[in-house]
């Protein structure tokens, strides 16, 4: 993959044009913020979150996956303010037809359009930080390109930094949560996500992951046709995975039980996670009018996890299903939980339990009873809100973030195909002779393949 000029990393004039468009109204929530604690009064979060979002209305960027992120961590912040900042996805306006041209030239240079028979003025898809045109190669191969909004390394910037002030606001509000390891955590991923070629490199770790696998397809990078802004693929061709939803229930199964497969097979083996379950990164592949099987398509949202965080899940699963509460704490503890009280135990047990509920009883179930997909989790987030409010801020561990956001993103799914399967049996045939070890020497021999060596996460 040719190394691209970094012509717009991270300018500061830039991030000046970011913070005029974000900056006055983020102020303006922080005097109303201190004013409201000062006097005693109540806040309308309400009403200051749709200022956020009027403010944020027309940008493109980052806060967009982080609002995606934060609705499912209870308390990160109120929840008027993920409601408001997840509309954003929807609005943001596409890049034109000019606007790509020379996004192109700047990545392939002036002949870019003679490296393809077929470039798309449309996009076919939009993301965060990117939009993808459907393209065909000169040897006929259909191609997807994601091409990188411009000026997205010092949005991250700007967008982050009033990330930490909504957190900063947040926490002097007396939250349950101490959101200053999230906030790390998300700064972290979303900072990767600027790089296709740590992209591209996290694509050729799953191929590599998941090639025994017929029913889970990874694209192919085109190397010379990609930059560390633009990520040429080879086209999944697919369909929602809603589209599925009034099949059989053997065919809604089928899919089920791939998704686990390939959420849960490259965590319990590799210590790596797909961190954003989100129905857009997903379609299904058919043969016969049938569904054979999942295209995974967005791989900048990869966590990698050192082997004692992985050995920690385990751990507390076996815990909950022994009933040992010495095993339970230990394994939060290995998570990186830290001054654990026995009520904190208690309270974060209830969440444990539900996360673990369908994993824990050996039959054929839906992931959750009389629950609809968009509620899956809310309850159980308001419960461990509650609780934890009355016992002080807890602080979540960083690397926890990707795996509670993942764990209900994937409940999620299963709920919108009503699917009926044994959980505890998939699971257990996933952990069979787990050892940390072995994923660590698996993780290092994937990692060095795909060129990320370095990339294990400390603990």
């Amino acid at each position: 993959m040719p190394p691209s000029k970094d012509r717009e990393s991270n300018r500061f004039s830039a991030r000046v044009g970011r913070y005029a468009k974000v900056g006055t109204n983020m102020g303006g929530i922080a005097a109303k913020v201190a004013g409201a604690r000062l006097f005693g009064m109540e806040l309308d979060n309400a009403k200051n979150a749709a200022e956020l979002a009027e403010a944020l209305g027309g940008l493109k960027g980052p806060l967009m996956k982080v609002a995606q992120l934060l609705s499912t961590i209870p308390d990160a912040l109120p929840p008027e303010y993920t409601t408001e900042l997840a509309k954003l996805q929807a609005s943001a306006p596409p890049m034109g037809w000019a606007f790509v041209k020379r996004r192109m030239r700047a990545e392939l240079g002036a002949d870019w359009q003679s490296r393809f028979a077929e470039f798309g003025r449309e996009p076919a898809a939009a993301a965060s930080l990117g939009q993808v045109h459907r393209a065909t190669a000169h040897d006929g191969r259909v191609l997807a390109c994601k091409l990188q909004y411009p000026d997205m390394a010092s949005a991250v910037e700007a967008d982050l930094k009033q990330l930490q002030m909504l957190f900063s606001l947040h926490r002097r509000m007396s939250p349950a949560i101490d959101t200053r390891e999230i906030a790390k955590e998300i700064s972290a991923r979303v900072r990767e996500e600027l790089d296709y070629g740590r992209e591209a490199a996290h694509i050729a770790m799953y191929q590599d992951i998941l090639s025994e696998s017929e029913d889970i397809r990874v694209p192919k990078v085109v190397d010379d046709l990609s930059t560390s802004r633009l990520l040429t693929m080879g086209w999944l061709t697919g369909k929602p995975l809603l589209e599925f939803k009034e099949h059989s229930l053997e065919d809604r199964n089928h899919l089920a039980r791939t998704m686990f497969q390939a959420w849960w097979h490259p965590f319990s083996h590799f210590g790596v996670i797909h961190g954003d379950p989100h129905l857009g990164n997903y379609t299904v592949f058919e043969q016969d009018s049938t569904p054979a099987g999942i295209n995974l398509l967005d791989y900048g949202c990869i966590r990698i996890f050192p082997e004692a965080f992985v050995e920690g899940v385990v751990e507390l699963y076996r815990g909950l299903l022994e009933e040992n509460n010495d095993r339970v704490v230990a394994a939060y503890e290995r998570w990186g939980f830290t001054n654990l009280k026995k009520e904190v135990i208690e309270v974060l047990n209830i969440w444990a339990r539900f996360i673990y509920g369908p994993l824990l009883t050996d039959r054929v179930r839906s992931i959750a009873d009389g629950v609809s997909a968009a509620e899956y989790g809310r309850k159980e987030a308001f419960r461990v809100h509650s609780a934890l409010k009355e016992l002080g801020p807890v602080t979540v561990p960083q690397e926890f973030v990707f795996m509670d956001r993942a764990a209900i993103g994937l409940g999620g799914v299963f709920l919108h195909l009503r699917a009926e399967l044994n959980f505890f049996e998939l699971f257990n045939e996933q952990i069979d002779g787990f050892e940390a070890a072995t994923v660590r020497a698996r993780q290092d021999r994937v990692l060095g393949a795909a060129g990320l060596a370095n990339e294990t996460h400390a603990a």
